[in-house]
C-alpha cells in the first residue's frame, strides 16, 4: 500500500512507464494498455494537442493515437521529434495512425501513409488502420445530413485492393502492424478469409454504456487486440454529433459512486474498466491534470470484481458516434453502417 506522501510524489511526477500494463499482440509486440488519443474535435486547437502530447509523455504515456484526417499530425510530430531529440528512444514509443477514406485507392494509400511519417517524424508506424471500411468523405464540420453523392456501400473486393496495399506497407517496413477500424463481424469474417497479413487490433467504440460484448468477444477469439475509443463516452463530441437518445456514462449513477469511494473522477473508473476488461482504451484530454489521472488510474489498484460485475450490467447498446456521414443512400439509417442484422448491409 503506498503511503500518503509516496502518492502525492506519484502524482506530482508522474507514472513510471514500466509499471503501465501492456497488451501482448498475435505478433508478440507489446503494445501499453492506455494511450492519449489524438482528435481535438472542434474545440481544441492543433497546438494545444502537441503540447497534451509533449505533457503526456512527460508523465508516463508512451502510446499515441494519429490520424491524418485529424490535420494535426505536423504539430504532433514537432512534439515527437522534441521528445527524441531529448532522449527518448523511438522504440519506447508506440504510434498509430490511419488511413483517410479518400485514400483508399490503390495509388493513394503508400503516398498517404508517408505522408504521416513524415508529418509525425517517426520513422516507422507501430499500426497503421483503416480508419473506415468505407471510401465515403466529407467536408470538415459538416452537418450528419451532409451526404457525398459519390458515397458508396463496402464493397469486398475494393477493400481488399486497400488491404493489399496495406500489407505491402508491412512489406516495405514503413509500418509494423495493420488493423481496421470501426468493422463488424460479417465485414471482418470476409477480411480474415482473404487477408495475406492478419489485421493485429480493430478500433471501436467502447464504453460502459457501449461495451459490444458480441464483437468484442469474436475478436479476442481471433487474437485481434480491441482498441476503444470514446472510453468515456465522448463528452465533448460536437452537438451536430448528438442525438436526444444518446446517454453519458460518467453520469451513470454506478459509475458515479465507485468514483466517490475511490476518491477519482467518474472518467477514471471508466478507464480503469476499459483496461481491466481487456481493451486498450485511448482517451484524449488536453487537460494536464485530466492526463496525468487517467494514467494514475491505470497504474494504481484495479477495480473489484464486484465493481466489474456492476458495470457490466450497464450496457445500453448506446452508439455514441453513429457515422452518419458515411451513408450512401438518402433517408438511410445509420444503422446500415453497422450490420446490426449480422450481414454486410446490401447496397
Amino acid at each position: 500500500m503506498q503511503s500518503p506522501s509516496d502518492a502525492a510524489d506519484q502524482r506530482t511526477l508522474g507514472v513510471n512507464p514500466a509499471t503501465v500494463p501492456h497488451r501482448t499482440l498475435s505478433s508478440g509486440a507489446k503494445m501499453p494498455a492506455i494511450g492519449l488519443g489524438t482528435f481535438g474535435s472542434d474545440h481544441v486547437s492543433h497546438d494545444a494537442v502537441a503540447e497534451a502530447v509533449l505533457y503526456a509523455a512527460s508523465v508516463g504515456y508512451r502510446h499515441f493515437d494519429c490520424a491524418r484526417v485529424y490535420g494535426n499530425e505536423d504539430k504532433i510530430g514537432e512534439s515527437f521529434r522534441n521528445l527524441l531529440d531529448n532522449g527518448l528512444r523511438r522504440e519506447e514509443l508506440w504510434i498509430t495512425s490511419k488511413l483517410w477514406n479518400d485514400m483508399h485507392g490503390e495509388d493513394d494509400v503508400i503516398g498517404s501513409c508517408e505522408k504521416s511519417l513524415a508529418d509525425l517524424q517517426a520513422g516507422y508506424l507501430d499500426l497503421f488502420l483503416v480508419h473506415w471500411p468505407f471510401p465515403n468523405h466529407h467536408p470538415p464540420g459538416c452537418d450528419v445530413s451532409a451526404r457525398n453523392p459519390h458515397a458508396v456501400p463496402y464493397i469486398h473486393e475494393n477493400y481488399m485492393r486497400t488491404w493489399r496495399k496495406m500489407e505491402e506497407l508491412v512489406d516495405l517496413g514503413l509500418v509494423r502492424h495493420i488493423g481496421t477500424s470501426n468493422m463488424t463481424i460479417p465485414k471482418m469474417e470476409l477480411l480474415l478469409r482473404d487477408a495475406r497479413i492478419k489485421p493485429v487490433a480493430n478500433e471501436m467504440e467502447l464504453h460502459p454504456h457501449f461495451q459490444q460484448p458480441e464483437f468484442f468477444r469474436y475478436l479476442v477469439g481471433k487474437g485481434i487486440q480491441p482498441i476503444g475509443y470514446s472510453p468515456i463516452g465522448s463528452p465533448g463530441r460536437p452537438e451536430r454529433d448528438r442525438t436526444p437518445e444518446d446517454t453519458s456514462p460518467t453520469e451513470d449513477p454506478v459509475i458515479v459512486e465507485i468514483a466517490r469511494r475511490l476518491g477519482v473522477h467518474p472518467a477514471v473508473v471508466c478507464i480503469k474498466w476499459a483496461v481491466e476488461r481487456g481493451q486498450v482504451p485511448i482517451p484524449f484530454s488536453a487537460n494536464p491534470r485530466n492526463i496525468l489521472s487517467n494514467l494514475l488510474g491505470v497504474a494504481g489498484e484495479p477495480l473489484t470484481a464486484e465493481d466489474m460485475s456492476a458495470i457490466a450490467e450497464l450496457d445500453r447498446n448506446c452508439r455514441l458516434i453513429k457515422g452518419q456521414v458515411f451513408l450512401w443512400k438518402d433517408n438511410q439509417s445509420w444503422e446500415a453502417l453497422w450490420d446490426i442484422d449480422g450481414v454486410i448491409t446490401p447496397p
